[in-house]
């Protein structure tokens, strides 16, 4: 088992990688800088590098020195377009642009990782495919990744892959959790606009008013959820954008609303998807009005291998100790791309603790804030996890077929 000795001669190399990404943030696929300092940070190890396509993402495979299957690593590597306000002396550089979601020390943990597993090269029974992706921010890089090979980069399908994210409250550093089945919701987009006649706002009786069919969607909608979906198989939809007119005293001739769906199986997904569209058309044809709706599936819901969360959560608790790593009670309703990776092939998604030791993790500013920060030393537990993980899934395996 790798302990936190084997990263201590990495901590300063790796601290500032995650610096420098952190003071250069990039958004969405095409990320040159960033990609150039992951090329850099992996320079003279022994991986058989290739580079995408569509996308600026790195994919180093490490062959080990003794046959065996293979297995995938994740970090993904894009910022959010955010203001940063942490005070910190690393803070970004790029105005408008901010890594507030700890990417780059997921970035750096793999980079980290990679250089443990390296080291014992001879020693890994098998091939470990490290997976550097832009574009999880809502732009689907996962799906994109997975499309040009990533799961086959090593020559056959890896047998597993692992996956993990850092917060900057709720967890303190140290600390990590796992859930088997669902972890992260699916998440989708729904965009619905409504169409009558405008007219002047005191005849509304000569008009087709969009407004309150609109409003009456809204409403109708959440009754919709609570008296169709299953307590427990939830489901939850919000309405956070809506649009219509420009005066009061005229009837607007279209009205628009946009939501969010978030859900945690593929029957609650499809259900609430059905309730959408029927809800708004009965409604739209009560009031006598047309209705056009976008329905966008982004993300679908992020579930580990029952397995493979076991084998997360022993793998966590042999690193930070058995009162340092637990079985979540229950999934986040945040969504998260890798879910594109576990439904093509077993694996665990995991919550690691970066809060810093100076704030209280029930008070500090989560990930996407603005104010968030996170722990320089959870870089070092990223790595160490990562790797633990790699090396022991192939370790287990071989046991298993000996």
């Amino acid at each position: 088992m790798f302990q936190l000795s084997d990263t201590l001669i990495h901590e300063d190399s790796l601290v500032r990688l995650r610096h420098d990404l952190h003071r250069e943030p990039e958004l969405g696929l095409d990320l040159p800088l960033t990609q150039r300092k992951v090329l850099d940070a992996l320079d003279g190890l022994p991986l058989e590098i290739t580079l995408g396509k569509r996308l600026s993402s790195v994919t180093a495979v490490l062959r080990g020195g003794r046959p065996g299957p293979a297995v995938l690593l994740r970090a993904d590597m894009d910022a959010l377009p955010v203001q940063e306000d942490s005070g910190v002396p690393y803070a970004s550089a790029v105005p408008g642009r901010m890594h507030a979601c700890g990417h780059d020390l997921h970035t750096a943990g793999l980079v980290g990782a990679a250089r443990l597993l390296a080291a014992r090269r001879e020693e890994l029974t098998g091939d470990v495919v490290l997976m550097f992706q832009p574009g999880e921010e809502g732009m689907r890089g996962a799906a994109l990744m997975v499309e040009e090979g990533v799961l086959d980069a090593a020559g056959s399908r890896v047998v597993a892959a692992y996956a993990l994210h850092v917060t900057s409250s709720v967890l303190p550093t140290g600390y990590a959790a796992v859930r088997p089945g669902p972890m992260l919701a699916a998440s989708d987009a729904v965009t619905v606009r409504v169409d009558g006649s405008g007219g002047h706002g005191s005849s509304p009786h000569s008009a087709k008013d969009p407004v309150p069919a609109v409003c009456e969607m809204v409403m109708a909608l959440q009754t919709m959820v609570t008296r169709t979906v299953d307590v427990f198989d939830p489901a939850v939809v919000t309405v956070g954008s809506l649009h219509a007119g420009s005066a009061g005293n005229v009837i607007p001739q279209s009205a628009e609303f946009e939501a969010t769906v978030r859900s945690f199986s593929r029957e609650t997904q499809t259900k609430v998807r059905a309730g959408i569209e029927q809800t708004v058309r009965g409604v739209a044809a009560a009031h006598g009005v047309d209705v056009a709706i976008d329905y966008q599936e982004n993300y679908p819901v992020t579930v580990n291998d029952p397995a493979e969360a076991a084998f997360g959560l022993r793998t966590a608790r042999g690193l930070f100790g058995t009162d340092h790593a637990f079985e979540a009670p229950r999934p986040l309703t945040g969504s998260e791309d890798f879910s594109f990776v576990l439904r093509e092939v077993p694996g665990a998604y995991l919550g690691l603790g970066a809060c810093p030791p100076d704030r209280d993790p029930a008070t500090a500013p989560y990930n996407h804030s603005p104010r968030a920060v996170f722990d320089d030393r959870a870089v070092l537990d990223a790595a160490l996890l990562l790797a633990e993980l790699a090396a022991g899934r192939l370790q287990e395996t071989t046991e298993e077929d000996s």
